[in-house]
């Protein structure tokens, strides 16, 4: 397998997990003793590769890591899960970015990220990394590197026919109307489409108005709203311009130890099936990524918790 072959890009992020495990979230100002450490590699763009590469997606990332020893290991770890590499660069400009993750005992989590060298990412490495757009299916990003930098791998990905995936987290309030024009599917959980639309989201009625918001702000095709235990809600655009009817996908119920990262499984499967089963209804794929994602929540941890395709049920793939 060689660059060029990937079928899946992803343009995005890399975090050093550092996770406490707590009884409870700490309130302001309230000091905790956790009883367990755990560092490991994160990220929402690194996440959703190596789902897609466990799941069985030639699959390569374009991202900024420290020039480190977190950078280095990081890269070998990259390369051991067989995602194509040669567009990560290192730079001694700034440390690999860091997520400082509280996870309570029902599995709930709190998350700051400091970006660090992801902030590194340029539009010149996106250009730089034209070769691996030419053969690509599916084109996949996040907002935790410069905006800029992920509009100039939108706008290259819809001038070469690559299907687009925004994932609009760390969602911001001001998003550039480009973001929701360029991406064929514009996808955002519960929080981050209440700040882009400000309006509170906390129901099925109130997410499917949601979802006609962000289709106002221009997105072409398609919208994805993860809904955590919920599922998620598909609203889509018929090539005469007109809405489909809505669609609710239950997710299974399963009891969660660790729902950090679970967006990121989704996302990572979402692009796997739309890339090796392009001929499935989309509804379908967003079905069997929500049971993908919850298998992951059944684990502890981000990416030890991101099941390869040997231990998924066989109808998934069929």
């Amino acid at each position: 397998m060689v660059l060029q072959e990937a079928q899946i890009v992803v343009l995005g992020s890399f975090m050093t997990d550092v996770v406490s495990y707590v009884s409870n979230l700490p309130r302001m100002g309230e000091t905790l003793c956790g009883h367990k450490l755990a560092i490991c590699c994160g990220g929402k763009g690194a996440n959703q590769a190596v789902t897609a590469a466990r799941l069985g997606a030639a699959t390569a990332i374009i991202g900024k890591l420290g020039n480190d020893s977190f950078g280095k290991s990081y890269l070998d770890a990259l390369k051991k899960e067989n995602i194509l590499t040669d567009f990560i660069g290192l730079t001694s400009e700034a440390l690999t970015g860091l997520a400082q993750i509280i996870v309570e005992d029902s599995g709930q989590n709190s998350i700051v990220i400091v970006p660090g060298a992801n902030n590194y990412l340029t539009t010149e490495d996106v250009m730089n990394s034209r070769d691996t757009f030419t053969k690509a299916k599916i084109m996949l990003s996040v907002l935790e590197i410069p905006r800029e930098t992920v509009l100039s791998g939108l706008k290259l990905a819809n001038e070469l026919g690559v299907f687009t995936i925004l994932n609009a987290a760390p969602a911001v309030e001001d998003l550039e109307k480009n973001f929701y024009i360029l991406s064929d599917i514009f996808c955002v959980n519960e929080t981050e489409a209440e700040m882009l639309i400000k309006q509170p989201v906390t129901n099925h009625d109130e997410a499917l108005s949601a979802a006609h918001r962000l289709m106002e702000k221009g997105c072409k095709k398609h919208v994805l709203i993860t809904l955590g235990k919920n599922g998620a809600l598909l609203l889509s655009r018929d090539d005469n311009n007109s809405f489909l009817e809505p669609v609710f996908v239950k997710a299974p119920e399963v009891k969660a130890i660790d729902t950090t990262g679970a967006g990121d499984c989704f996302l990572g499967a979402l692009a796997y099936f739309l890339a090796y089963y392009p001929d499935w209804p989309l509804c379908k794929t967003v079905t069997n990524s929500c049971r993908v994602a919850s298998l992951s929540v059944q684990r502890a941890g981000t990416q030890t918790s991101f099941p390869y395709k040997h231990e998924l049920e066989n109808d998934l793939f069929v």
